[in-house]
């Protein structure tokens, strides 16, 4: 079987099968961490990717190859939105015009104080929450001058597979598994709802996208070609993306991007793309 873009054998669901046996008191979370790292399952910056051996593993036990232990912490179907405590920030009305504003200063979040005004601001004011992210990912803040929150961002995990997204590139299924690291996810991007400054959304969408491969690089060792992101066509229209430059190439079909076995029905999703190469075809197909 191929399963993830990995063979998979009678054999090594034999080993798996004796991994859980011979070892009773480990959760999944341990099974999927000590499996990455007998298999040196590891991401472009070296970090074990546990996550995907995670997948990998519900998979196999979908297709009655092994049973997992049981789930020590039940999640539901849905991303878990998390309660994330309260940080205190200015709410008052933010107008005018971007001149007004500046310089906009654009932080990657990475300190404690930073993340907990991230979460807090997602939580509260973002349609979708906020929900641990796993995998890859950068975490923006947006200040004013004045240090006053404007704007959150957070990029992950590009979509496993999307018809639009790879037909577009040139992308068959070997070049996509091998290159799929190469695109990031643009999973929540929020102005705040006091911030009234007009064409300030693509601003920051394009003051990220000159800088976000750079920043993948400190931390991931690996560049970024070319970002994505699905707007909820019945909520929003996707303007400040196209005022960015980012090119519209299709629908979703109203399936979760996770969903393998086609269960989960979701809201149909503009699909957009922003490359960050000219000849991005060509670096994406080719370069690695």
């Amino acid at each position: 079987m191929i399963i993830q873009g990995r063979k998979t054998t009678p054999k090594d669901i034999a080993l798996f099968r004796e991994m859980i046996q011979a070892n009773p008191s480990w959760g999944r979370t341990r099974l999927s961490k000590e499996l990455s790292v007998l298999w040196n399952w590891r991401a472009a910056s070296g970090q074990l990717k546990d996550m995907a051996c995670r997948t990998f593993l519900l998979k196999l036990e979908k297709r009655d190859c092994l049973t997992l232990p049981p789930r020590r912490y039940s999640y539901g179907k849905a991303p878990r939105r998390v309660s994330c405590p309260h940080v205190p920030h200015k709410t008052a009305v933010i107008a005018g015009t971007l001149d007004s504003l500046g310089p906009v200063r654009i932080e990657v979040v990475k300190d404690k104080d930073l993340r907990g005004l991230f979460k807090c601001l997602l939580s509260r004011y973002h349609y979708l929450g906020f929900s641990r992210t796993v995998g890859e990912n950068l975490k923006y803040l947006v200040f004013d001058r004045d240090a006053r929150p404007l704007a959150c961002l957070l990029f992950g995990l590009a979509a496993w597979k999307i018809a639009a997204r790879d037909n577009f590139i040139g992308w068959d299924e070997d070049t996509r598994k091998a290159n799929l690291h190469l695109i990031t996810n643009n999973m929540r991007f929020l102005i705040l709802p006091w911030v009234k400054v007009p064409h300030l959304a693509s601003h920051i969408l394009g003051r990220v996208a000159r800088r976000i491969s750079s920043d993948w690089i400190k931390r991931y060792n690996h560049p970024i070609y070319m970002l994505e992101t699905f707007v909820e066509k019945e909520r929003f229209r996707g303007i400040c993306y196209r005022a960015a430059n980012w090119i519209y190439v299709g629908q979703t079909q109203g399936r979760s991007r996770n969903d393998r076995y086609k269960t989960l029905k979701v809201p149909v999703k503009d699909i957009y793309l922003l490359p960050l190469l000219k000849r991005f075809r060509e670096p994406v197909r080719l370069c690695l």
